[in-house]
């Protein structure tokens, strides 16, 4: 008896997941098995504006094009502006003193190995339209609503 119930549960999701499968909404604009003409590449958004960061602990975005910077074993680009070095000389934030610490919490000379490859963290945007309707709210925006 327990077996056909169950056997007949997983039935009907099936059945459901099925139908609901046909309708499933998407921002392709087209159906599924249609193949669209890609969209143009964007634009890198460069315009050096330092963004609003969406949550706590978030790491910033790059305000700036990085498509010909070389990051890699022997150089990395990012450091010729962002160092504690370098950064009064050319305006830019220098990135954070977790960059200089090891995972120990020892404090280092140079940036760590650990934080050296800054787009594993870091990203470009682009400046397009989003697809979808975002409404997220900030922790700070609750609070100051709830506050009135």
């Amino acid at each position: 008896m327990k077996v056909s119930m169950v056997t007949t549960v997983i039935l009907a999701l099936g059945i459901a997941a099925g139908s609901l499968a046909q309708n499933i909404a998407t921002t392709r604009n087209a159906p599924l098995d249609v193949e669209l003409k890609p969209a143009e590449m964007a634009r890198v958004d460069n315009s050096d504006v330092k963004r609003k960061r969406a949550y706590p602990m978030q790491p910033p975005t790059i305000p700036h094009k990085v498509d010909q910077y070389q990051v890699d074993l022997n150089a990395n680009k990012c450091m010729s502006c962002h160092s504690r070095r370098r950064s009064q000389d050319s305006q830019a934030p220098m990135v954070s003193v977790t960059h200089y610490q090891d995972r120990d919490g020892n404090f280092l000379a140079d940036i760590s190995t650990r934080r050296y490859f800054c787009q594993q963290c870091h990203v470009t945007q682009d400046d397009v339209e989003p697809l979808l309707a975002n409404e997220f709210v900030d922790i700070d925006e609750i609070l100051r609503r709830d506050s009135e």
